[in-house]
């Protein structure tokens, strides 16, 4: 008879932590947008390393709430659980309260809470500036200098969706978590929700990354709206040769510079130098690779399936998570505004030797912002190859992003 009771409580208890038994009609909402985002990856191919598993965890999450939850400890009589087990002994530590022995019995947590710890921390987007580092040639942004200026004018965004925040009635900290979504950089924006809102990490982890992966649907419009056909057909110069002492003494330099204007901003800064001082050493090619491949794939899948477990339906849609995620898309739009609309003031300046296509780069979704700046500038002139003046700007975003968190960070934290 125990056996059948526990057999039936098994069973009950499967039931009870399922999607259908929360019969919240919101999870089912975001079973069907977790299947659109599904399309998007797979049949459209927005940057389906993010978008596909972000997607999954969303599904899974609403189809098994139980993934995502802590472990609980509760405290039972050690009378009553003898008598529930026939007289069999608890493996549980006994706590004495009130004069009675107690088990203290934990329930083990879900798979994905462990798993996002790693967010929770902030361990995962220091490792991820480590694999983009060690991915990135710096090349195009050492060569031309001026980059530097189309990617802090891509951080407009952070700042006017920052005041945007606090008038909507978010406190300081939490609408400087929702401004840095404008920089398009999931780890960035991870890292300094988790220091200043960690209340709001996972509706903005989930922008973040949406925003980043469907870059090539949000910034095209924004482009075309604000440049002329004879502004997108330019054609730049080439850019000029890069010796490896620069690409060497680069990182080094950055990585001093930053660490002592902004300390904060040094767990993200260093981790992206470190990776990129992997690559052009030319020393250490296995531990290069590995950080490139092996543990750059590892933790995206980790992240990405984690963020994407967050948007559960009664989280994700509630007035403050749409509120955050419409902040997050005029952040991003402003700040790929901001970039085109400097990278004119720079072709004017330059008698139109800049094509400002490559100014909407520099909201540092690397490379996925470069790409669109080519496609873009391609239509109008098949040509015309903006890929590695577009990454100029890409990188710069990069590290404007970070500067951004580590002043965000030093202001408000």
């Amino acid at each position: 008879m125990n056996i059948l009771n526990e057999f039936l409580q098994s069973i009950q208890g499967i039931f009870q932590t399922s999607g259908f038994f929360l019969n919240d009609w919101r999870n089912y909402i975001m079973i069907g947008i977790a299947c659109v985002l599904m399309y998007l990856a797979i049949k459209k191919q927005f940057e389906p390393l993010l978008l596909l598993p972000i997607a999954f965890g969303m599904l899974l999450v609403n189809l098994f709430p139980a993934i995502m939850v802590p472990p609980q400890t509760t405290m039972q009589l050690v009378s009553d659980y003898m008598t529930a087990h026939g007289g069999a002994a608890g493996n549980y530590p006994i706590v004495l309260l009130n004069g009675q022995q107690y088990y203290q019995v934990t329930q083990v947590g879900g798979l994905f809470y462990y798993l996002y710890q790693g967010v929770k921390l902030g361990i995962y987007p220091p490792l991820i500036f480590l694999g983009i580092g060690a991915m990135t040639d710096f090349g195009p942004l050492i060569s031309n200098p001026k980059s530097f200026l189309l990617g802090a004018a891509a951080q407009l965004g952070i700042f006017t969706t920052f005041i945007g925040a606090v008038f909507l009635g978010f406190s300081g900290k939490q609408a400087g978590s929702i401004g840095i979504i404008g920089g398009a950089d999931g780890p960035t924006a991870i890292f300094v929700t988790s220091k200043l809102a960690p209340e709001l990490l996972g509706p903005i982890a989930v922008a973040a990354y949406s925003y980043m992966a469907l870059v090539p649907i949000i910034q095209p419009p924004i482009m075309k709206a604000l440049t002329t056909k004879k502004e997108r057909g330019i054609v730049m110069e080439q850019l000029r040769p890069v010796s490896k002492l620069e690409k060497i003494l680069f990182p080094i330099i950055v990585t001093v510079v930053v660490s002592l204007l902004l300390p904060d901003a040094c767990p993200l800064i260093g981790m992206l130098m470190l990776g990129n001082l992997f690559r052009e050493s030319g020393v250490v090619g296995r531990i290069s690779n590995t950080a490139q491949n092996e543990l750059m794939n590892i933790i995206t899948i980790f992240l990405g399936v984690t963020v994407g477990a967050t948007a559960t339906g009664s989280v994700f849609l509630s007035l403050q998570t749409i509120e955050i995620i419409i902040l997050g898309l005029l952040a991003f739009s402003f700040g790929t505004a901001g970039g085109v609309l400097f990278g004119k003031l720079m072709c004017w300046t330059s008698h139109g030797k800049v094509n400002p296509l490559i100014g909407s780069a520099g909201v540092s979704a690397v490379p996925m912002a470069a790409r669109v700046a080519q496609k873009v500038g391609q239509e109008e002139n098949p040509g015309n190859f903006l890929l590695m003046h577009a990454m100029g700007p890409n990188v710069a975003g990069v590290i404007g992003s970070a500067v951004a968190a580590g002043v965000l960070i030093s202001i408000l934290g």
